[in-house]
Protein backbone atom coordinates (compact mmCIF):
# COMPACT_ATOMS: atom_id res chain seq x y z
CA UNK A 1 0.00 0.00 0.00
CA UNK A 2 1.84 3.04 -1.19
CA UNK A 3 0.74 5.83 1.41
CA UNK A 4 2.41 8.95 3.16
CA UNK A 5 -0.94 10.03 5.34
CA UNK A 6 -4.38 9.56 6.68
CA UNK A 7 -6.16 12.33 4.47
CA UNK A 8 -8.94 10.60 2.59
CA UNK A 9 -6.55 10.94 -1.12
CA UNK A 10 -2.88 10.38 0.53
CA UNK A 11 -2.41 6.83 -0.71
CA UNK A 12 -1.75 5.57 -4.34
CA UNK A 13 -4.87 4.01 -5.12
CA UNK A 14 -6.99 7.11 -4.18
CA UNK A 15 -4.59 9.83 -6.13
CA UNK A 16 -5.26 7.46 -9.13
CA UNK A 17 -8.82 7.55 -8.92
CA UNK A 18 -8.89 10.64 -8.50
CA UNK A 19 -6.66 11.32 -11.68
CA UNK A 20 -9.03 9.08 -13.35
CA UNK A 21 -11.99 11.39 -12.39
CA UNK A 22 -9.94 13.75 -13.73
CA UNK A 23 -9.62 12.24 -17.05
CA UNK A 24 -13.49 10.97 -17.27
CA UNK A 25 -16.02 13.39 -19.43
CA UNK A 26 -17.71 15.99 -16.74
CA UNK A 27 -20.91 13.89 -17.11
CA UNK A 28 -19.02 10.04 -16.56
CA UNK A 29 -17.93 11.12 -12.82
CA UNK A 30 -20.60 10.78 -10.83
CA UNK A 31 -21.26 7.44 -12.09
CA UNK A 32 -17.38 6.50 -11.18
CA UNK A 33 -18.02 7.98 -7.70
CA UNK A 34 -20.66 5.95 -7.63
CA UNK A 35 -19.22 2.41 -8.67
CA UNK A 36 -16.64 3.05 -6.64
CA UNK A 37 -18.63 3.30 -3.25
CA UNK A 38 -21.27 0.51 -4.82
CA UNK A 39 -18.61 -1.57 -5.06
CA UNK A 40 -17.44 -1.75 -1.85
CA UNK A 41 -20.58 -1.17 -0.22
CA UNK A 42 -21.95 -4.25 -1.81
CA UNK A 43 -19.22 -6.99 -1.59
CA UNK A 44 -20.25 -9.59 0.85
CA UNK A 45 -16.32 -10.74 1.01
CA UNK A 46 -13.46 -9.52 1.81
CA UNK A 47 -12.79 -6.19 1.04
CA UNK A 48 -9.71 -5.23 -1.12
CA UNK A 49 -7.27 -2.18 0.32
CA UNK A 50 -8.14 -1.17 -3.98
CA UNK A 51 -11.43 -0.86 -3.23
CA UNK A 52 -11.55 0.37 0.37
CA UNK A 53 -9.03 3.26 -1.03
CA UNK A 54 -11.52 4.07 -3.49
CA UNK A 55 -14.73 3.72 -1.88
CA UNK A 56 -12.90 6.39 1.18
CA UNK A 57 -12.06 8.96 -1.48
CA UNK A 58 -15.54 8.32 -3.55
CA UNK A 59 -17.20 8.80 0.03
CA UNK A 60 -15.34 12.13 0.90
CA UNK A 61 -16.37 14.18 -2.26
CA UNK A 62 -20.01 13.05 -1.54
CA UNK A 63 -19.42 14.69 1.81
CA UNK A 64 -17.54 17.55 0.59
CA UNK A 65 -21.10 18.43 -1.12
CA UNK A 66 -22.83 18.07 2.04
CA UNK A 67 -24.25 20.37 4.69
CA UNK A 68 -21.26 20.57 7.34
CA UNK A 69 -18.83 18.52 4.69
CA UNK A 70 -15.27 19.97 4.06
CA UNK A 71 -14.09 20.72 0.53
CA UNK A 72 -11.44 18.34 -0.82
CA UNK A 73 -8.28 20.49 -1.24
CA UNK A 74 -5.50 17.79 -1.44
CA UNK A 75 -3.49 18.47 -4.45
CA UNK A 76 -4.08 14.26 -4.44
CA UNK A 77 -7.50 14.54 -5.13
CA UNK A 78 -9.66 15.73 -8.33
CA UNK A 79 -7.96 18.65 -9.58
CA UNK A 80 -11.74 19.00 -12.48
CA UNK A 81 -14.25 19.94 -10.57
CA UNK A 82 -17.27 17.41 -9.51
CA UNK A 83 -20.65 18.12 -10.61
CA UNK A 84 -23.10 17.92 -8.62
CA UNK A 85 -23.60 14.46 -6.64
CA UNK A 86 -26.98 12.64 -6.03
CA UNK A 87 -28.14 12.51 -2.65
CA UNK A 88 -28.80 8.95 -2.89
CA UNK A 89 -24.92 8.82 -3.09
CA UNK A 90 -25.27 9.20 0.56
CA UNK A 91 -26.58 5.97 1.66
CA UNK A 92 -23.70 3.69 -0.22
CA UNK A 93 -21.44 5.76 0.86
CA UNK A 94 -22.11 5.34 4.76
CA UNK A 95 -22.14 1.98 3.68
CA UNK A 96 -18.82 1.21 2.14
CA UNK A 97 -17.54 3.36 4.92
CA UNK A 98 -18.70 0.72 7.32
CA UNK A 99 -17.47 -1.87 5.57
CA UNK A 100 -13.64 -0.10 4.91
CA UNK A 101 -13.59 -0.46 8.72
CA UNK A 102 -15.32 -3.68 9.17
CA UNK A 103 -13.30 -7.06 10.38
CA UNK A 104 -13.36 -8.23 6.53
CA UNK A 105 -11.54 -5.20 5.10
CA UNK A 106 -7.46 -5.21 3.99
CA UNK A 107 -7.60 -1.80 4.48
CA UNK A 108 -8.56 -1.63 8.41
CA UNK A 109 -6.41 -4.58 8.75
CA UNK A 110 -3.34 -2.78 6.90
CA UNK A 111 -4.12 0.45 9.28
CA UNK A 112 -4.09 -1.70 12.58
CA UNK A 113 -0.60 -2.95 11.75
CA UNK A 114 0.58 0.68 10.95
CA UNK A 115 -0.16 1.77 14.22
CA UNK A 116 -1.95 4.74 12.88
CA UNK A 117 -5.23 3.06 13.08
CA UNK A 118 -7.09 5.36 15.51
CA UNK A 119 -6.27 8.62 13.69
CA UNK A 120 -7.33 6.79 10.45
CA UNK A 121 -10.65 5.64 12.04
CA UNK A 122 -11.34 8.74 13.51
CA UNK A 123 -10.87 10.32 9.98
CA UNK A 124 -13.84 7.85 8.57
CA UNK A 125 -15.87 8.73 11.05
CA UNK A 126 -15.90 12.39 10.79
CA UNK A 127 -16.90 11.31 6.73
CA UNK A 128 -19.79 9.35 7.93
CA UNK A 129 -21.30 11.73 10.52
CA UNK A 130 -21.69 14.57 7.30
CA UNK A 131 -22.50 11.68 5.10
CA UNK A 132 -25.63 9.70 7.60
CA UNK A 133 -28.66 11.60 6.99
CA UNK A 134 -29.87 13.88 10.01
CA UNK A 135 -34.20 12.67 10.73
CA UNK A 136 -36.18 15.48 9.40
CA UNK A 137 -38.02 17.42 12.15
CA UNK A 138 -42.23 17.41 11.15
CA UNK A 139 -42.86 20.07 8.71
CA UNK A 140 -38.60 20.74 7.98
CA UNK A 141 -37.57 20.18 4.70
CA UNK A 142 -35.69 17.00 3.56
CA UNK A 143 -31.44 17.65 3.93
CA UNK A 144 -30.26 17.51 0.31
CA UNK A 145 -26.98 17.87 -1.46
Amino acid sequence: MGTWGTGYFDNDTAADFAGGLDDAAPGERAALVRAALERAARGSEYLDDDEGAEAVAAAALVAAQCPGGTAVTTAYGPAEPIPGLPGDLRAPAVAALDRVVAEASELAELWGESGSDRVWRRGIRALREVLEPVPPTAGAPLPGL
